[in-house]
């Protein structure tokens, strides 16, 4: 079985979507070595978002470009879960698999179909959601040289608990935008 994951690009303030889940910003990102964002899609086998990202992306569909218009830069293929409270509102879509049940179960379901390949979690509440329940094996870090001011926090939990990671590897051509890999780090 994969690993359970949770990536990102962040601004350096800390934001993975602007305002209104706007990704244009995303064009500051320092470029990946070639083949490293292909090597990292093929490790997804699921890809787990959230309806608001997911209905941001539709309504900027036209507005999006290469990079931000598909997970991965179009790069990657595989089932992507939107978890939703509404799954019957975007059920047409066969893009997308809308399923209406808890975290704990969306990645249960999400593992089975992945198999050995790991799933990725690409919301930050979903994520949050994941980390109450210890389901987060791997944080996957970018950082993007820009400061958004608003948007939709990397983690955003008032009053929540601390979590402490443990660096386990640097991204091979991704030195420039502080691609990291970090993982729970386990109190003894």
């Amino acid at each position: 079985m994969g690993k359970v994951a949770w990536g990102f690009t962040c601004s350096i303030d800390g934001f993975i979507a602007g305002p209104d889940h706007d990704m244009s910003w995303l064009s500051a990102a320092e470029p990946m070595a070639p083949g490293a964002t292909e090597r990292m899609a093929a490790e997804v086998g699921v890809i787990i978002s959230g309806r608001d990202g997911y209905d941001a992306a539709k309504a900027q569909q036209d507005e999006r470009d290469e990079v931000t218009s598909e997970a991965y830069g179009g790069a990657w293929s595989g089932t992507e879960f939107i978890l939703t409270h509404r799954p019957h509102e975007i059920a047409d879509d066969a893009s997308i698999v809308a399923v209406n049940c808890t975290v704990v179960e969306a990645i249960r379901r999400a593992q089975e179909i992945a198999g050995d390949k790991d799933v990725q979690i690409i919301s930050a509440d979903i994520a949050r959601q994941a980390l109450e329940h210890d389901l987060i094996d791997e944080l996957q870090v970018f950082v993007a040289p820009v400061f958004l001011g608003d948007g939709t926090r990397i983690f955003d939990v008032p009053g929540g608990r601390r979590y402490d990671w443990e660096l386990v590897e640097i991204y091979e051509g991704a030195e420039r935008s502080f691609g990291r890999t970090y993982r729970p780090k386990r109190v003894d």
